[in-house]
């Protein structure tokens, strides 16, 4: 099933079970909100070698996933969404920097189907482009009116420092011939998960919520986070390039130790085992083995237990939301993990 039809099935499940309410349709508001204020926040200005290239990127497509879930949190405790659309826009334009240079880290020519930034024009500029976006994410994060907002730039300092540090034990992984996957799970903790749950944990505090409410939302974002990652790793081998927007097993071919090499290396045996450990020595993947190595995981039943592991995730950041209010916003973050987990892009 692609996205769009997982959506409207996931969509179609609630309005069955909520007198007409679409989450689809919530969220694409927010996110119609998050792009109509971006176009407004950040300038064409000058020097258009700045601003053209962040521009470009964040023009480029995306879910607005982290911004949409700053502007539901603040609704689901309460608060209303105009006060916290600065800091969803905020936490856009940081992740937008996060993948601008992770594209030159990784040396990636595509990012969603279009030439990475240091590939359209070079590295320098793309290195300021997401420097820049730093220094705007805080600017937009400034304009939110609340008390609470030396608590939301903490959080928001916070998650971009364990960003980095995930990032760091990402490219670290690379150069180890071994990698536990509770060393795997506690990266992607910080480099994916610190922004999905700095987004909900920064709504939150923006709709004033209580600390119980706070911190179910915190641990609907590391549930969340894991899911979102798993699912990822999955796709990069299960994909299709359209899709994708990059070829299928980019993650092998970049040398990334994820989740689903992780556990084959720890499975396989005899020559299997070999073939996997001499990607690992080399640092990459050549694009021959791609398929072959896609029929090793689904032998050593790698990508269904993965799998499983994205569904109780997804089963453990619901469980979370009891503790809110019923809401459109509480039935939205719902809808929302599922069909995340379902995803095929």
């Amino acid at each position: 099933m692609d996205a769009a039809n997982v959506i409207r099935s996931n969509s179609l499940k609630y309005q069955q079970n909520g007198a007409g309410f679409s989450p689809a349709a919530l969220y694409a508001s927010h996110k119609n909100l998050v792009e109509a204020e971006i176009q407004r926040f950040v300038p064409e200005g000058y020097p258009v070698s700045l601003y053209q290239p962040i521009r470009y990127a964040l023009t480029a497509g995306g879910k607005r996933i982290r911004p949409v879930l700053v502007l539901l949190a603040t609704e689901a405790v309460g608060g209303t969404t105009a006060r916290a659309l600065p800091a969803a826009v905020a936490m856009e334009l940081l992740h937008t920097f996060t993948l601008i240079h992770d594209d030159i880290i990784d040396r990636a020519d595509l990012r969603r189907g279009h030439p990475t930034i240091h590939v359209k024009w070079n590295t320098n500029t793309a290195l300021l482009a997401g420097d820049a976006l730093i220094a705007l994410a805080y600017k937009s994060l400034l304009k939110t009116a609340t008390p609470r907002l030396p608590e939301i730039a903490s959080v928001f300092t916070k998650a971009l420092s364990e960003v980095c540090e995930g990032q760091a034990s990402d490219t670290e992984f690379e150069e180890r011939m071994r990698v536990s996957f509770d060393d795997y799970i506690s990266m992607i903790s910080k480099k994916t998960g610190a922004f999905i749950v700095a987004s909900l944990w920064i709504g939150a505090l923006i709709g004033n919520g209580g600390d119980d409410e706070i911190a179910a939302l915190r641990r609907y974002g590391e549930a969340l986070g894991r899911a979102f990652q798993l699912q990822d790793d999955l796709l990069d081998i299960t994909g299709s390039e359209t899709s994708l927007g990059k070829p299928v097993g980019a993650d092998l071919l970049e040398g990334k130790k994820t989740a689903p090499l992780i556990m084959a290396l720890k499975r396989a045996r005899g020559k299997e085992k070999d073939l996997l450990q001499s990607i690992v020595r080399r640092g990459k993947a050549y694009p021959r083995e791609i398929s072959r190595v896609k029929r090793l995981y689904e032998k050593l039943g790698v990508l269904k237990d993965i799998q499983h592991i994205i569904d109780e995730s997804v089963r453990e950041a619901n469980s979370e939301l009891l503790f809110l209010h019923e809401s459109n916003a509480r039935r939205t973050l719902r809808w929302l993990a599922e069909t995340l987990a379902r995803r095929t892009c």
